[in-house]
Formats: structure tokens, C-alpha cells, sequence
């Protein structure tokens, strides 16, 4: 894929895909153990919830069911 060099009027905006810095990052600090442990639990308790939610969703959702019985009010009945 060839880049369509467009004249800058800055020298170090043109090269500035090229430039590498000779500067390293400092290292990344470890996560604490209880860090670890607090992102753990957060993630317990998220797939713990779509699960509670697809266990306690599936019968509502569930159509192959027929009512076995009519439900009728006391007052449909004349009592």
C-alpha cells in the first residue's frame, strides 16, 4: 500500500513515523494480592449473576408449557 507523501511545513511532522526514541519505559508495577484477589471477585460475582439471571429467566421463558388448569376469580365463579 503505497502513502501519499504530502508536502508539511515541518520537518519532524513528515519523519515523525520514523522516529524512534532511545527512552524506555519504566517497568509496569505488579498488582497486589489483593488487587488480584478484588478483580477476581468482581468477576465471580458478574458471571454469577448472568447465571443466576439465565437460571431464574428460563422458566418464564419457557413456552412449551400449556396451563393445566383455568384460573378463575372467586367473583367469576359468584361466591
Amino acid at each position: 500500500m503505497l502513502r501519499r507523501r504530502e508536502p508539511v511545513p515541518f520537518a519532524f511532522v513528515a519523519e515523525a513515523d520514523r522516529f524512534r526514541s532511545n527512552v524506555t519505559p519504566p517497568p509496569r508495577e505488579r498488582a497486589s494480592a489483593g488487587e488480584v484477589a478484588g478483580r477476581w471477585l468482581v468477576g465471580l460475582t458478574i458471571v454469577a449473576g448472568l447465571v443466576g439471571s439465565l437460571v431464574l429467566g428460563m422458566p418464564a421463558l419457557s413456552q412449551d408449557q400449556a396451563p393445566s388448569q383455568t384460573q378463575q376469580s372467586q367473583a367469576s365463579q359468584g361466591h
